[in-house]
C-alpha cells in the first residue's frame, strides 16, 4: 500500500451494529455489548462504556502564572494521583457550570474569567465520555466543599512546575496531562 501524505480529514464510519445489549447500569455510567461487523468483515462483539455525565477539567491559574493540584487517592487504578480540579457533570446543565461547582467544591476558588482550553475524549476506544477543560482566572479564595468520597490535599505550584511533574510522568492522569502540556506550551516564553 502506498502511503498517503497525512490530513486531519474525517472518513465514512465502517462499522455495521447488528445489536445491542444493556449489561449493567449505575447512576454515573452503563455498559453495553454490541454484536458488530468490523472494518474487515469479520463478526464482533464490541464492549462500551456510556458515561451519563461529561468530564470537565479546570486549571486555575493566578496573576503570577500559578496553578492549583488536587491530590487524592484514586480506587481503581489504587494509587495516589496529582491531578487538576476536575469532576462530572451533568449532560444537561453548562458545562461551564458544572466547572465553577467543581473548582469551588475542590479547591474553594472561584473565579472570574473562564476560557476554554479544549475539548477531548478521555478513551474513546472504549467509551463515550467527552470532555471539555477551561483555564479559571481572577481567582478569589473561599471555603472547600469536599464530597463524601474525597479525602483530598491541595497543592498550589507554578504552571511551569505541574509540566515538569507531567514530563517527569509523576502526574498521570489523561486529562490533567493534556491540559497541563497543552497550557504550559501556550504560556511559555517564546525562544
Amino acid at each position: 500500500m502506498k502511503p498517503t501524505t497525512p490530513t486531519l480529514k474525517t472518513h465514512a464510519n465502517t462499522w455495521k451494529r447488528q445489536s445491542s445489549k444493556r449489561i449493567y447500569e449505575n447512576p454515573w455510567f452503563c455498559v453495553e455489548e454490541d454484536d458488530v461487523i468490523n472494518p474487515g468483515g469479520g463478526l464482533s462483539h464490541y464492549g462500551k462504556i456510556l458515561f451519563k455525565n461529561i468530564a470537565i477539567g479546570i486549571v486555575p491559574l493566578d496573576e503570577d502564572n500559578n496553578t492549583w493540584l488536587v491530590g487524592q487517592y484514586r480506587y481503581v487504578p489504587d494509587c495516589y494521583s496529582w491531578e487538576i480540579p476536575m469532576g462530572g457533570g451533568p449532560l444537561h446543565i453548562d458545562p461551564l457550570e458544572s466547572a465553577k461547582r467543581e473548582l469551588r467544591e475542590e479547591t474553594g476558588l472561584s473565579a472570574a474569567s473562564w476560557e476554554t482550553l479544549m475539548h477531548l475524549h478521555t478513551s474513546n476506544s472504549v467509551t463515550d465520555e467527552r470532555g471539555i477543560v477551561y483555564v479559571a482566572r481572577q481567582l478569589s479564595h473561599g471555603d472547600t466543599a469536599f464530597e463524601e468520597t474525597e479525602d483530598l490535599q491541595l497543592m498550589k505550584l507554578p504552571l511551569e512546575q505541574a509540566v515538569d511533574h507531567v514530563i517527569a510522568g509523576e502526574i498521570t492522569d489523561a486529562v490533567s496531562v493534556a491540559a497541563l502540556l497543552r497550557l504550559g506550551i501556550r504560556t511559555r516564553s517564546p525562544v
